[in-house]
């Protein structure tokens, strides 16, 4: 699903990442980890071009998705950003309604069909697993929710616009033990359907949901693998040190 080859990624003369080689499976989470600094959310972002909106960047190497190098300039970066969803550390609904939070990209995508926008706000809540809980209240302020809500609705609204890709950077760090489960619970029944990517500093979070995972540290991959060889058999002392909590 996601290729990167030999990247390089500098902010002005700072080297963020060093050489980066990997492929991210479809239909599965992988998760990004490392101690804070070392790259990890500046690769996520650069898998759906966020970091092109921060001036004196620059890459080089190549990042395909679906076989397509996103990079290339004939890719326009809106169409890539439907293809590939992000949900953000910290809930940001819109201040609009819980429906038009999750009917607003369908609306920039020119969707004028309203039967058709309903149906997909609807399947969009259900698949985030909040139907039950805001079926009633639709027309409500999306910002009145609790913010294990709005981080679902955020999820909603990454999801009506049907990416193949969602890219996800410590979607639970803000967010209590009891909405964390409900977004890890969310996770696992989304990678059915979804290839998902997702940054977390938390351990056992990484253990509970990914397929595979990447350990980062200084701006370099050190190791790469399925998630139950990092943390139970790691090849590298680095990554074992990491994962055992002796540093990070």
């Amino acid at each position: 699903m996601i290729q990167i080859k030999n990247v390089n990624f500098y902010y002005k003369d700072f080297h963020a990442l060093t050489d980066i080689n990997m492929q991210i499976p479809d239909k599965a989470v992988t998760a990004f980890i490392g101690p804070s600094g070392c790259g990890k959310s500046t690769l996520l972002r650069l898998i759906n071009r966020m970091n092109d909106l921060i001036d004196g960047t620059r890459l080089t190497g190549n990042i395909l998705v679906e076989g397509q190098d996103i990079y290339d300039k004939k890719v326009e970066v809106e169409e890539l950003r439907k293809k590939v969803g992000m949900v953000f550390q910290k809930p940001n609904p819109f201040p609009k309604t819980i429906f038009e939070n999750v009917a607003y990209g369908l609306r920039v995508q020119g969707m004028k069909n309203e039967s058709e926008i309903k149906d997909r706000v609807e399947d969009a809540i259900k698949k985030a697993a909040l139907w039950s809980e805001v079926e009633r209240i639709l027309n409500n302020n999306a910002t009145n929710l609790s913010g294990g809500q709005q981080q679902r609705l955020c999820i909603a609204r990454c999801l009506a616009v049907e990416p193949h890709v969602i890219l996800m950077d410590e979607p639970a760090s803000a967010l209590d033990p009891i909405s964390t489960a409900k977004i890890e619970e969310l996770v696992l029944d989304l990678k059915s359907k979804y290839t998902i990517v997702i940054v977390t500093h938390n351990m056992q979070q990484a253990l509970r949901i990914s397929d595979n995972t990447a350990f980062f540290y200084l701006g370099e991959l050190v190791e790469y693998n399925n998630t139950r060889d990092i943390f139970h058999n790691p090849a590298q002392e680095k990554t074992k040190n990491y994962v055992t909590g002796q540093f990070g």
